[in-house]
């Protein structure tokens, strides 16, 4: 096949209509030989003699005699461009597969002349001595690209330069055409092709083709039928998938939590139309604000998936409160995909017939196929174990199957434990949950909690409410079960010190799963609405991990709702109001704590699933606590450690703070906990409060 050399060879080889494929490339490279011949006409009438022309661009010369090998001699102007037309639609005629510049001109009407313009505002790309040519004609030695006024006068006709002004113009607004120096005079206002619309002309897309934009090709898409999905979703994508061949819809808007397969759902949906998927990322990392409708980058977007025969999705991850307007896809027949959460509006031209589909978090049964997938099919009764164990996204399920694989062939094991699972989950991306909230470190057993009988069956119930909360709502009636999610909210409240925090650790290690506890000072923000965002974010990322979370002192969130008196009365509230409208929603395990339950709304207690109250210890749960907490190696005396538990109504943080200072004190003494150490911390925890110590 042809190929149009660098500055440093002298010749084109080869013919351009040898037989070398129907690929991409070849394409381009026809329109580009099309496009040199339209040149070398304009070049010769300039300088009056086709010698005269080569002298002064001797590189001319050999694509003057390429195309006299297969262009016939002597044609006028219209000929030439009916001759190139009719040689290029015989050959696309064979051609197979996508072709991105027979898309580009079918799609958007563009004519031969629309596309050999756009191919000469690039051409410097293929071959830079086309600069010398631009600077000569043009009159400008620092003119090295074709300007607005050249492309003009060579692509006019009969009537005027009308018609390439309306091309330079549609070519503006697809993105296949920018203007360097817009400043200018719009005639002297140099013209480029764009590099990445460039490079698909030319057949060149890669996977990652901007830090905004990705491709991938029918062949690396999941089919419909593998998907592993449940079955009221799949009736569900089938019918929108018939709806879009129909035309019914310009638009799927597809919600759910991130790593859910929403992506996967819309890359099936491509392929069984025989397309790609062009992925556009319109949240940014950098915390760039959202694109507007009249953004730059739609245009370039849209073209690209054109000339890909790809469905652009657009990937928007919106907060409470944002909307993502679409702009109108002028000329742009296809349909288009939205991946967003379940927070903020997608609205715009294109969102008025729009299907949305949601995605919620896969069930039980999904969950077992999708481990099995990703694992050895002979662990089917531990992977049964670990599917019901881990309520993970479907993504998330992939990635920690294959870390958990990874971990067992570390210990020489062929099959996963749930020990494997769970070290793979907190090998999970989990950086942005990080900012929001802090891991706390669990372990031990109930055992470790003394408590009365009251709580302690309080505990173990919320404990097994938790642990089958997505098979309680099918053991209930119908109409009851269908408004419940698997959220799980719990109020712990009591004094300080009674053992609310320490009760939250140790349900976390009784069900083994990850505790992290709400960074406030992170969540809440000065400015309006950001509160509510990270409020979202944190919730929403804990619902993907499968984790606890933790909010200790919630009555700082959790407060009572004011009568408005000024601006901040309204924004307090309305962030009151979100917070109860997220925990009804919230799909995983909430704990809040506090000590001043009586400055929480009552509309936050009404939506806690299980309220356990944290009463001071008596007298015999003191004293279990005690001896909790000192070593088995002490030398208190018993009948003053008992005078201590009677007179003195400490609760268990209080208990902790004493043996803790008493271990301080023996360490310059043996580490042996003496009569007269627990006595001296006893004395300072009163002095902490300002009480007087009850003890003789």
């Amino acid at each position: 096949m042809s190929k149009i050399t660098t500055p440093n060879h002298a010749k084109v080889t080869e013919r351009p209509f040898a037989d070398g494929g129907r690929a991409p490339a070849a394409h381009f490279r026809f329109y580009l030989y099309a496009t040199v011949s339209r040149m070398l006409r304009y070049v010769v009438e300039i300088y009056g003699d086709r010698e005269e022309a080569f002298e002064q661009f001797p590189f001319l010369r050999g694509y003057a005699d390429e195309l006299a090998e297969f262009e016939p001699a002597d044609m006028t102007e219209q000929a030439a461009e009916e001759w190139w037309r009719d040689a290029l639609r015989h050959w696309e005629a064979a051609a197979v597969g996508n072709l991105p510049l027979r898309s580009l001109r079918e799609s958007y009407e563009l004519d031969d002349d629309a596309i050999t313009l756009l191919m000469c505002a690039g051409i410097i790309e293929e071959d830079s001595r086309f600069c010398a040519l631009f600077e000569s004609v043009q009159g400008a030695p620092a003119q090295r690209r074709p300007t607005v006024g050249l492309l003009q006068a060579w692509w006019s006709d009969e009537e005027g330069q009308g018609a390439a002004r309306a091309r330079i113009r549609r070519l503006r607004e697809l993105g296949l055409i920018q203007l360097v120096n817009a400043d200018a005079p719009s005639l002297e206002c140099a013209a480029q092709a764009h590099n990445l619309l460039w490079e698909t002309l030319r057949g060149e897309t890669s996977e990652h083709v901007a830090s905004w934009l990705g491709f991938r090709a029918p062949e690396t898409l999941a089919e419909m039928d593998d998907l592993i999905v449940a079955d009221s979703l799949r009736e569900r994508l089938t019918a929108c998938a018939a709806a879009m061949a129909m035309g019914d819809a310009q638009a799927l808007i597809v919600r759910g939590p991130r790593r859910n397969g929403r992506r996967t759902l819309l890359g099936a949906l491509a392929r069984s139309m025989g397309m790609g998927l062009l992925e556009i990322n319109v949240t940014q990392s950098t915390g760039d604000t959202r694109w507007t409708p009249d953004d730059t980058r739609w245009g370039i977007a849209l073209t690209m998936a054109t000339m890909l025969h790809a469905v652009p999705v657009i990937v928007c991850e919106l907060s409470p409160g944002e909307n993502l307007e679409l702009p109108a896809w002028r000329g742009f027949g296809g349909f288009i995909g939205v991946v967003t959460g379940r927070q903020g509006g997608v609205n715009g031209v294109s969102a008025e017939c729009a299907f949305t589909l949601e995605v919620e978090m896969p069930d039980i049964d999904t969950r077992r196929r999708l481990w099995r997938r990703c694992s050895d099919a002979t662990q089917a009764i531990m992977l049964d174990h670990i599917a019901e164990r881990f309520r993970l996204t479907s993504g998330n399920i992939h990635r920690a199957a294959r870390l958990a694989s990874v971990c067992a062939r570390g210990e020489g094991r062929n099959e996963i434990t749930p020990a494997d699972a769970r070290h793979a989950c907190r090998s999970l991306n989990r950086q942005t949950l990080e900012t929001l909230a802090t891991p706390i470190r669990v372990s031990g057993d109930w055992s470790a909690l003394a408590a009365n009988a009251e709580t302690m069956q309080e505990l173990h119930l919320l404990e097994t409410r938790c642990r089958h909360r997505e098979r309680l709502r099918q053991s209930t009636a119908k109409a009851f079960g269908d408004h419940l999610n698997a959220g799980v909210r719990a109020l712990f409240s009591g004094p300080s010190g009674a053992g609310k925090t320490l009760a939250a650790k140790l349900l976390a290690s009784a069900l083994q799963m990850d505790l992290y506890r709400l960074d406030l000072s992170a969540v809440v923000n000065k400015y309006i609405g950001e509160t509510e965002k990270n409020l979202n974010q944190i919730f929403a990322r804990a619902e993907e991990l499968d984790v606890i979370l933790l909010l200790d002192e919630g009555d700082a969130l959790l407060t009572a709702r004011t009568d408005v008196g000024n601006a901040n009365d309204r924004y307090a509230n309305l962030e009151t109001n979100y917070l109860l409208q997220r925990l009804e929603s919230f799909d995983g395990i909430l704990i809040v704590t506090t000590n001043a339950a009586d400055r929480i709304d009552a509309a936050f207690q009404r939506r806690m699933d299980v309220v356990i109250s944290f009463p001071p210890p008596d007298i015999m749960e003191r004293w279990a606590i005690w001896q909790m907490h000192l070593p088995v190696a002490h030398a208190v005396d018993e009948a003053l450690l008992w005078e201590i538990n009677e007179r003195c109504v400490f609760t268990g943080g209080q208990i902790r703070n004493a043996v803790l200072h008493a271990s301080l004190l023996a360490l310059d003494n043996g580490g042996t906990i003496t009569s007269a150490y627990i006595e001296n911390a006893v004395r300072r925890e009163y002095r902490k409060t300002g009480s007087i110590c009850p003890l003789r």
